[in-house]
């Protein structure tokens, strides 16, 4: 799935009478299979790129193509549908619903895509046991400590079989050891899956792993380069 973003553009109207230029002119192509960092500094616009991407915001103008298809087209049943089907969600809070245990909010996703329950609980047990949760399964979030807690939303944002994965600051919260157990199991992924990865980040542990690193600053893309 072939991302083609044309002179995309995020302005956001506050109180203030000055518009805030989230992102600005931004032309920029994503591969399949790609492991990209967006990097930059504090409200440099890459939390809104991400969020324009998986359809979770709308553009002010330009267009985010899916497969040739403007996801700005859709409408919103349309939206849920693409979001639920092709795009996967890491955020830096986790975002776990708190009264499901680790198995259950894996399996929750699933289970709005209309899978069997036997199918739902195959895939996030082999999830989970694959992001080291095995043992910690059957346990609510607030017995899992920050790092298990994330590695319970890497489970559940590629539990549907996504065909991208948005990732914002998912490292934010981590010590060094889990930075790289996290990074580790997403490579892994990365590589036996083909999913498409895409981190919103200034972790220069996570921008070394990349393949490809972009940079934004005020809204804008300063820099692209592979490594």
């Amino acid at each position: 799935m072939s991302i083609a973003i044309n002179k995309l553009t995020k302005t956001y109207h506050a109180d203030s009478e000055f518009p805030v230029h989230a992102v600005q002119n931004v032309d920029l192509e994503i591969n399949s299979g790609e492991f990209v960092a967006v990097m930059g500094p504090s409200g440099s616009g890459k939390t809104t790129l991400l969020n324009l991407i998986g359809g979770i915001d709308t553009p002010s103008s330009g267009s985010v193509m899916i497969d040739g298809k403007d996801i700005a087209e859709l409408n919103e049943q349309q939206l849920i549908g693409f979001r639920r089907d092709h795009v996967g969600f890491i955020f830096q809070d986790y975002s776990l619903l708190p009264v499901l245990t680790a198995l259950e909010n894996v399996e929750f996703v699933m289970q709005l895509q209309g899978l069997s329950s036997a199918e739902c609980r195959r895939r996030a047990t082999e999830l989970l046991t694959k992001v080291g949760l095995a043992a910690q399964m059957h346990k609510v979030p607030a017995k899992l400590s920050g790092g298990q807690q994330q590695r319970v939303a890497v489970a559940r944002a590629l539990a549907p079989r996504p065909r991208f994965v948005m990732a914002d600051e998912p490292t934010a919260n981590l010590d060094a050891q889990s930075t790289a157990e996290l990074l580790d199991i997403m490579q892994q992924l990365n590589s036996e899956e083909g999913t498409t990865f895409i981190f919103s980040t200034h972790d220069q542990r996570v921008i070394k792993r990349a393949k490809r690193v972009i940079v934004f600053e005020d809204g804008q893309l300063k820099q692209d380069q592979c490594q």
